[in-house]
């Protein structure tokens, strides 16, 4: 086969094909007029190595898996070089995931740092705030929300953490975020049993981490307000307010009255019979213009808004 047709049953390109030539890793045969002509052989190793290159093995580090397949294996890692190229790609990766916890760790505490020069922090608070546990499972889009676009926000007035009293029917004429969330966790006192194994639940704390570290430049992009809500009471929220030195201010709803005026999903945990399931409004003039559920990650959500409004200016 030619070139041209090579290069279109491996999902690649030419210039893909001539970069493995000149690595020694193709080697065509050639008619007597000049012309490359490439094996079934050579589409089998252009296709190894496609597919190592999306395993992170990159083609100038494929020759001990071509050799394996020129020696007339069936498996490019059955010979004992492939395997050694395995443990030296493993190590590289270690040494490089090494690198990047330790950096992650330094950012994560320089983050903390700044964003709590007022206050106290509690022990452990870095890891708690900016953090989440892997392999947390990830909700599904039961379709819960999709009756909410285009609808009014209702009358429904509502304690904010400062003491206020917010009417989410008047909230002005620009664009405000309004974030729900179960409930926030405290350092030092136990979340629900098993509450990292309900899909959404965790990680309200680093979503409010999330919005107060991006509230300057979601004004900036047309935001008015920023409100989390909770059906946790407003002592509550205070605490968490001040603790996480939140710029915005919390709105509680402790008996659910938003959840009856809009149909909004909830969910049960030990020791909760109801809490808010995670979703985000956004709300132009009073009018629901866009919903973010289900929200995975949690601790990355406010940027996600950021790009939605970047993406969606308001006319």
């Amino acid at each position: 086969m030619r070139i041209g047709e090579l290069a279109a049953k491996s999902a690649t390109t030419i210039k893909a094909v001539r970069y493995y030539e000149q690595l020694g890793l193709v080697t065509p045969a050639r008619h007597i007029n000049g012309y490359r002509h490439y094996s079934d052989h050579d589409l089998k190793i252009v296709q190894e190595i496609r597919e190592l290159a999306g395993h992170g093995i990159t083609p100038a580090k494929a020759r001990p898996f071509i050799e394996c397949l020129d020696a007339g294996h069936r498996h490019s890692d059955e010979c004992p070089a492939s395997l050694a190229a395995y443990r030296d790609s493993l190590a590289e990766l270690d040494r490089a995931i090494a690198s990047l916890t330790a950096r992650r760790k330094l950012l994560a505490a320089r983050l903390q740092q700044g964003a709590a020069r007022t206050f106290t922090l509690e022990p452990d608070m870095t890891d708690y705030a900016t953090t989440l546990p892997d392999n947390l499972p990830i909700p599904a889009d039961d379709g819960a929300t999709a009756h909410l676009p285009g609808l009014k926000m209702p009358a429904l007035v509502l304690e904010d953490t400062s003491g206020r009293s917010i009417n989410l029917a008047d909230l002005g004429t620009g664009r405000s975020i309004i974030y729900l969330y179960p409930l926030t966790g405290v350092p030092g006192t136990d979340l629900p049993d098993g509450w990292d194994a309900i899909p959404g639940a965790r990680g309200c704390s680093t979503e409010a981490c999330d919005f107060r570290d991006h509230f300057a430049q979601l004004q900036a992009a047309g935001v008015e307000r920023v409100h989390g809500l909770s059906s946790q009471g407003p002592d509550y929220q205070r605490e968490v307010t001040a603790r996480l030195r939140l710029p915005f201010t919390m709105l509680s709803d402790t008996r659910f009255e938003l959840a009856a005026a809009l149909t909004l999903p909830t969910f049960a945990a030990p020791g909760h019979p109801r809490l808010y399931s995670r979703l985000t409004l956004v709300a132009t003039a009073g009018v629901i213009q866009h919903v973010f559920y289900p929200i995975f990650p949690p601790n990355t959500h406010a940027q996600q808004v950021l790009a939605w409004l970047e993406a969606n200016p308001a006319s």
